[in-house]
């Protein structure tokens, strides 16, 4: 893997591991004391506005409310504005989750993460999590792709993607980029989930987290200036399907039956 693909691997959203993690614990394939410290991954995680508190509580607090969900009741959300799909219908936790476009449906609950970053007294900058709780009505699950068609769209988007970058010269201010879609287009590494998945949705998992943290390096501006208005414009265009069927691919990773 290269170093700017291996890097965009730091970057993943605490909303798939919170659903992996819970959804094997659901099936029984872990126990549920591992789970608070696997989701958090070293962070603090505290959640607000749970029923019944009236202060931040710890995440562990909060994960016993699932432990009557089937694992398929568990779900990772990925919106953005103008693709909301999984989401209930308009609403707060609509709002919150496309804000953060990152979110979880547990039965009748939902969960939005926001990052804190805190300054200590020596200076040293830190995160924490905090989630925010809301109340879901009773609603039908949109199963989405799984991960086959997932892994479909998400092969043609790449290959398509590739070829417009490669026309559009984006080495030049972007090598790390370049890189980093070279080496996806073969990846020959697993997906960090936990027990309970297949292959096929480890594969996916796998390349779709990873490209995920790439087109956020992507969406950044290139440094020195080496790009204008015009060219960034058209990396957007190129890379619009590509981001598209990258977040259905890990929802469908994530979401998947597990054995």
């Amino acid at each position: 893997m290269s170093p700017a693909a291996r890097a965009a691997t730091l970057t993943a959203r605490r909303s798939t591991r919170f659903v992996t993690w819970v959804r094997s614990w659901r099936a029984g394939l872990i126990p549920y004391d591992e789970i608070p410290d696997e989701i958090a991954e070293g962070e603090e995680h505290l959640v607000a506005d749970v029923p019944e508190t009236w202060t931040e509580v710890p995440l562990r607090e909060v994960l016993r409310l699932f432990a009557k969900l089937h694992p398929d009741e568990i779900r990772v959300v990925l919106p953005v504005p103008g693709d909301p799909r999984g989401l209930p219908g308009p609403g707060e936790f609509t709002g919150a989750a496309l804000v953060a476009e990152e979110a979880v449906t547990a039965g009748g609950y939902g969960l939005v993460p926001q990052v804190r970053q805190h300054t200590s007294g020596s200076g040293d900058v830190f995160e924490t999590v905090l989630w925010r709780f809301f109340e879901l009505p009773a609603a039908p699950v949109d199963p989405g792709p799984g991960p086959a068609e997932a892994e479909g769209d998400l092969n043609a988007a790449l290959a398509e993607a590739t070829a417009q970058l490669a026309r559009l010269d984006v080495a030049q201010w972007r090598p790390e980029l370049a890189g980093a879609l070279a080496t996806l287009r073969k990846p020959d590494f697993a997906g960090d989930l936990p027990p309970g998945y297949d292959a096929r949705a480890r594969r996916l998992y796998a390349r779709a987290a990873v490209l995920d943290g790439v087109l956020l390096l992507a969406g950044q501006s290139a440094p020195g200036g080496a790009v204008s208005g015009y060219e960034a414009r058209q990396r957007d265009e190129a890379l619009r399907p590509l981001t598209m069927a990258c977040r259905r691919a890990l929802a469908a990773a994530c979401n998947a039956p597990l054995i």
